[in-house]
């Protein structure tokens, strides 16, 4: 890309995921669970394909638990195969508590959003209807 080509930030790609932790209240490794779970729907053969750097993609991760602040970003961000993450957490999933009280079955979601810098003179979207 040259200096002067406009770019914009687009959002190429957007998978969903559902993760549980059954026994131990660990909402990152229900986290975890759900962004392995999203990713196993996605395919990214548009890098190979178009020839473009998975390296310059930005992957904005948000994970819904009931204890947003409970969650390791950096463990999450990890479990990533490419781009730069962004993890947020925010309040979300659900807990189903143990009949005794004890602990609680945690359901982590997440949404994956891929982001690529598009040269906007190179790419051209159309309007549908």
């Amino acid at each position: 890309m040259t200096q002067n080509t406009p770019t914009t930030d687009a959002r190429i790609i957007l998978e969903t995921g559902i993760g549980t932790d059954l026994y131990g209240k660990d909402y990152t490794k229900a986290a975890i669970r759900a962004v392995n779970d999203a990713i196993r729907h996605s395919s990214l053969t548009l890098f190979s394909e178009l020839g473009l750097d998975h390296q310059d993609m930005t992957v904005a991760v948000t994970i819904g638990v009931q204890e947003p602040d409970q969650l390791d970003r950096d463990r999450v961000a990890a479990e990533l195969p490419r781009g730069k993450a962004k993890v947020t957490a925010v309040k979300g999933g659900q807990n189903i508590p143990s009949p005794d009280g004890s602990t609680a079955s945690v359901i982590a979601t997440a949404a994956i959003e891929a982001y690529y810098p598009i040269n906007t003179a190179d790419w051209k979207l159309s309007k549908t209807g």
